[in-house]
């Protein structure tokens, strides 16, 4: 019972935050999610309802340097590509939606990450 009241809460506090924070053309927004093993990183244009770029510890780019990484170090990794795609589409400035997860380890990591890869929030 305590897993899913955990996740059932994160859900919430992601809700709550979505209804203040949204993506536009202009800034679009970079939603991070965290499960147990992965990290993946989404920059979202919410007006057109679209994912304009987007990197994970599991796309095949990025699988054969995650061996031998610690997850935040995949977090700050997968932060760069994510920073790196957006700036070719011509996106240099985001809205940070955390996912309803603590900002801290892994997706304080990505965040960083993406910071060091040129994206600003």
């Amino acid at each position: 019972m305590a897993e899913k009241s955990r996740s059932i809460a994160r859900i919430r506090r992601h809700e709550r935050v979505r209804k203040t924070v949204a993506g536009t053309p202009q800034r679009p927004r970079l939603s991070v999610f965290r499960s147990l093993t992965e990290i993946y990183a989404q920059v979202i244009d919410d007006q057109g309802g679209v994912t304009l770029v987007s990197a994970s510890t599991i796309d095949n780019e990025l699988r054969a340097k995650m061996k031998g990484l610690k997850k935040s170090e995949q977090a700050t990794l997968v932060g760069k590509t994510v920073a790196d795609r957006a700036k070719s589409k011509g996106i240099k400035k985001v809205v940070f939606d955390r996912g309803g997860f603590r900002y801290s380890g892994r997706v304080k990591a990505l965040a960083d990450g993406a910071r060091e890869g040129g994206l600003e929030f």
